[in-house]
């Protein structure tokens, strides 16, 4: 059986992560993958909503089976959308592309995932969930989604995909994947090539700054860093302190 088999759903929720992060630690809630049709209260990095219309976006948190060293939680989110990107392929959504840190593009650039991922750690070990959303079907009322600048992406614009099979691909990608978490450095080297690492050009944004500079990525850094080439000098860009702009 597949590690992540069990699966509840509901209707409306506040958020997937929310939910999960509730439960995190407890015996029950290994391998339980959480999914809602609708959040009211859907979150991104650093605070930033993610909108999704009732019935579009696939919604969910995965709840990992067993506990990680907390020296390795930074490797969750790169490890997630690897298995983001796989389930994608494999449901004829080609052409994706990996954006560091936590995003999921189209074949022609624009956000058709975001990951954020969530943790409860006890001591030198911790329990981690991981918050998916995919955008699967294009909303008629194209007015719910004016104020997304650039406009995202659907999967259902290059194949003919519902949710549940979408849902049914990640777990077993996940289930696949499962012991890279074992080795971080593992991650890494499956997700620079998806992310076109080295070479990838990137406009990022540090915190407090108002001018976004322009960069190449070279790769990808033990904590989640990218070490980028910008200005003829090579520059380490922290998780915590700038953002990617597409």
């Amino acid at each position: 059986m597949s590690r992540f088999s069990r699966i509840t759903r509901v209707a409306v929720t506040g958020s997937t992560n929310d939910d999960m992060a509730r439960m995190l630690g407890d015996e029950r809630t290994r391998g339980l993958t959480l999914v809602a049709d609708y959040q009211e209260r859907g979150a991104g990095r650093k605070g930033r909503s993610w909108l999704a219309a009732p019935g579009s976006a696939l919604l969910c948190t995965i709840a990992l089976p067993d506990p990680l060293p907390t020296t390795d939680l930074w490797a969750v989110p790169f490890w997630s959308a690897c298995i983001v990107r796989e389930a994608l392929e494999t449901c004829g959504v080609s052409g994706t592309r990996l954006q560091w840190p936590n995003d999921v593009l189209s074949a022609d650039g624009r956000k058709i995932a975001g990951i954020l991922c969530i943790s409860r750690v006890a001591g030198a070990y911790a329990w981690a969930g991981c918050g998916i959303g995919v955008n699967v079907r294009r909303p008629k009322d194209a007015s719910l989604y004016e104020e997304i600048v650039p406009p995202p992406a659907f999967a259902s614009d290059s194949a003919d995909i519902d949710r549940d099979m979408l849902l049914d691909a990640l777990l077993r990608a996940a289930d696949a994947q499962y012991t890279l978490l074992e080795t971080p450095a593992a991650i890494v080297h499956r997700w620079e090539p998806l992310a076109n690492v080295p070479g990838q050009a990137y406009r990022i944004l540090k915190d407090g700054e108002t001018q976004p500079f322009e960069a190449a990525a070279l790769r990808l850094l033990p904590g989640g860093s990218l070490l980028v080439q910008s200005g003829g000098e090579q520059r380490e860009i922290s998780l915590a302190d700038a953002r990617a702009l597409r």
